[in-house]
């Protein structure tokens, strides 16, 4: 659970209107909902973690890494701090979409046109609308080597990434020193377990649906390491299970005009609009 800013693949996620809110009921489940078989986390319980917070963690883990293929909306608020230690957010959604083991496709929408992030199981691109440039690798054959891959080798880091492992809880509880469970409250008409757990180089809090399908609500990571201890939060919502993805939603076809550029170029183009929302005036 690191907070860095150059969110793609999450963002874009684990990735993407500022103003969008939870309709209705946040759980679809269709006909075609595929679940497989449920490995217990074999990860030891922390003797500074509640037991309760400890087990509600583990019980969303095992709902999201059951899931076959899942769809949901986000909506995140990314916090700066200016050397003059002002405070600056900048706002976006995304569309997140996967396939287990090796799909993921992403679209975020943002003031200077947003990203897309496209993942088929053999490249993973990053698509900048605004510019209409893009940039594709070679990638890892799962989701979370891929995950890793982007991460270390590209420098692109995704903070909510860590709910898309096929083991969420082992990825959650890697660095975590403690953790407490600190009651119920409502999120756009959903009751959800609120739990805080404390690491190195953060502090995070994490909200979980209450009831038979306990999956994330929202999640806020507050940087400790970083001047200003700024926050990144992301809300989850309109969650669809077992949904039946398109042909070829996950292979990225280049639009008319688009560009091919290497990694740092489409990089530096959505971390300026994640990092500098005064840029948008």
């Amino acid at each position: 659970m690191r907070l860095i800013y150059a969110v793609l693949v999450a963002s874009a996620a684990v990735g993407c209107a500022p103003t969008a809110q939870p309709r209705g009921r946040s759980v679809t489940v269709t006909k075609t909902q595929q679940r497989g078989p449920v490995v217990q986390a074999t990860v030891p319980r922390n003797p500074n973690v509640d037991p309760q917070a400890d087990a509600l963690l583990r019980q969303m883990s095992d709902e999201l890494r059951r899931m076959h293929s899942f769809e949901f909306d986000t909506t995140q608020v990314m916090e700066v701090v200016t050397h003059d230690g002002q405070r600056i957010q900048g706002l976006s959604s995304s569309r997140v979409s996967v396939e287990r083991p090796n799909r993921l496709r992403t679209d975020r929408k943002g003031l200077l046109g947003g990203s897309s992030v496209y993942y088929d199981g053999r490249n993973l691109t990053v698509y900048g609308k605004r510019d209409n440039l893009y940039a594709t690798s070679p990638a890892p054959r799962t989701l979370d080597a891929t995950i890793d891959f982007a991460r270390d080798q590209l420098s692109i880091d995704a903070p909510a990434a860590d709910l898309l492992y096929s083991d969420p809880y082992r990825a959650l509880m890697e660095e975590v020193v403690s953790g407490k469970y600190l009651g119920e409250e409502p999120i756009g008409g959903r009751t959800c377990h609120h739990l805080a757990f404390r690491n190195r180089e953060t502090d995070w809090q994490i909200w979980i649906e209450a009831g038979a399908q306990p999956l994330p609500c929202r999640m806020v990571i507050t940087s400790k390491t970083e001047t200003g201890n700024p926050q990144y939060e992301i809300s989850m919502f309109n969650w669809q299970l077992g949904v039946r993805t398109p042909p070829g939603m996950f292979v990225f076809q280049p639009p008319v005009g688009a560009r091919r550029v290497d990694f740092v170029t489409v990089k530096d183009q959505v971390t300026q609009e994640q990092q500098h929302p005064e840029a948008r005036r």
